[in-house]
């Protein structure tokens, strides 16, 4: 979140050490407007930390995050679709594919997460309605070094709504730190409405080349369950094998996947330590969550060849066969959910997180 207060790295900053008249020299956050290709008119949101991370964010997709870079390298899997504008032609069925992006984070609810099903005579769509709802922007907050402030940040209102219901509003703040390599993600619901309404979440994290790489290592411990699926069942057997990325599979050709569900151990203060390493690169992510808000964690698998190459870790709140219920959000309360990135790239960071939390 923005704010004034002065940490270490802000009080470098005074009239005898400052060597640039405009902040954005040394990073913050610009809008601008995609003017070409199937993304044509979509609002993004460009976040430059200070660091060598970079990333984009899709103002008009939920306020996801698409591209992310550290330095030269992706971090994240893009699809060929690209950051398409919101439709709600994609609500039903499948269709939601044909929107999806990948992205660094491609948030799924907060209705439905998973596959088609009709509930109480409702039908629900792949993974729901977020990804393909603009947000309104509340404020955009950017780095001022020479005032003290040293945080960046984008809020903005997401509704889910409808006459006669449900009437679901989402503030969503994405916030770095200047000069620090990490994403801060706030999400806050709150039932606008006069009845209960069905709630889930789920945040689909995609990574791909060249930090996904034969070798890499995906980072999580705990009881792990198998979709109930014949392919699934046969994958998450080894974790020498499943943890590892592979070389691209024939079998992950088309619709070809596989996907598990973990209980992370939390630390002392209830959080999860989860992510992906490649040491060869050196290069990580780390995703922190708290346990109590994300119940379980989805791992997907989809290593197939010509760029369907993607690993997603998914923290989600139920639903989806992931063993926890989907839930309910009663009129006029709020619930709230917190993720952070970190990208590491010291080796004996990288070979400690692995060591502690893979």
């Amino acid at each position: 979140m923005a704010g004034k207060q002065k940490s270490a790295r802000a009080q470098k900053y005074d009239s005898d050490s400052i060597r640039f008249i405009n902040p954005a020299q040394v990073g913050g956050i610009e809008t601008s407007v995609l003017d070409d290709g199937a993304g044509k008119g979509v609002r993004v949101a460009w976040v430059n930390t200070g660091s060598p991370l970079r990333y984009k964010v899709l103002i008009d997709r939920g306020l996801d995050i698409a591209d992310a870079f550290y330095s030269s390298l992706s971090l994240s899997w893009l699809s060929l679709t690209g950051p398409t504008p919101p439709s709600r032609a994609l609500d039903k069925g499948l269709d939601w594919l044909s929107g999806f992006f990948g992205g660094l984070v491609c948030s799924c609810g907060p209705q439905h997460v998973g596959g088609p099903e009709t509930v109480d005579g409702v039908e629900y769509g792949l993974h729901g309605t977020h990804s393909n709802t603009p947000a309104q922007i509340e404020s955009i907050c950017r780095p001022d070094p020479a005032a003290g402030i040293e945080t960046m940040s984008i809020t903005g209102l997401v509704r889910t709504a409808r006459v006669f219901g449900p009437n679901v509003e989402l503030r969503r703040t994405i916030s770095s730190t200047l000069g620090e390599p990490s994403i801060s993600i706030h999400d806050e619901f709150t039932n606008r409405g006069n009845t209960p309404a069905r709630h889930c979440w789920l945040l689909h994290c995609n990574f791909g080349w060249p930090l996904l790489d034969k070798g890499a290592r995906m980072v999580y411990r705990g009881d792990l369950v198998p979709r109930d699926d014949k392919d699934s069942l046969k994958w998450f057997v080894n974790p020498e094998r499943y943890k590892v990325a592979r070389s691209p599979v024939g079998a992950h050709c088309g619709a070809g996947e596989v996907c598990a569900f973990i209980d992370p151990p939390t630390d002392s203060a209830g959080l999860c330590h989860v992510g992906i390493v490649n040491e060869k690169l050196p290069l990580g992510v780390e995703i922190t969550y708290p346990r109590k808000q994300f119940g379980r964690l989805a791992n997907w698998q989809h290593f197939g060849p010509s760029g369907e190459y993607v690993t997603a870790m998914e923290p989600i709140s139920g639903g989806m066969g992931c063993g926890l219920p989907v839930g309910k959000l009663p009129p006029g309360k709020t619930k709230t959910y917190d993720c952070t990135f970190t990208v590491l790239t010291d080796p004996k960071n990288l070979k400690a997180f692995v060591r502690k939390w893979g």
